[in-house]
């Protein structure tokens, strides 16, 4: 995971980005101005590598006013996942447990 802050003088817009690679996917989690520089939005990016030098993306676009219903209702499901792979004795790891080993890392790097 890594993680920038960017004040470009050519394109002001992307103030902060978060990179996780997870396999073939890798996801961008960007904080952008709107042009006015008053106000702020988040893009959520997917990037599939398909073949050699071909990737496919699948973006949102997650606006202020709709952070706190986005952040619960995905807190919900990854909470939903743990609690059935639990029943099924699955072993899961809570985003809780993990957290701290990534902020190490990335500290570390």
């Amino acid at each position: 995971m890594e993680t920038s802050t960017t004040q470009s003088t050519e394109k002001k817009e992307e103030v902060f980005s978060r990179r996780v690679r997870a396999g073939k996917r890798t996801y961008f989690f960007d904080v952008k101005a709107t042009k006015s520089e008053k106000d702020f939005y988040i893009t959520i990016t997917e990037s599939k590598k398909i073949a050699e030098d071909e990737f496919k993306k699948h973006k949102i676009f997650l606006y202020k006013e709709d952070f706190e219903k986005f952040a619960d209702a995905l807190a919900e499901a990854v909470d939903f996942v743990h609690d059935e792979l639990g029943k099924q004795g699955i072993p899961v790891s809570s985003p809780r447990e993990v957290a701290p080993v990534v902020e190490t890392v990335v500290e570390q790097a």
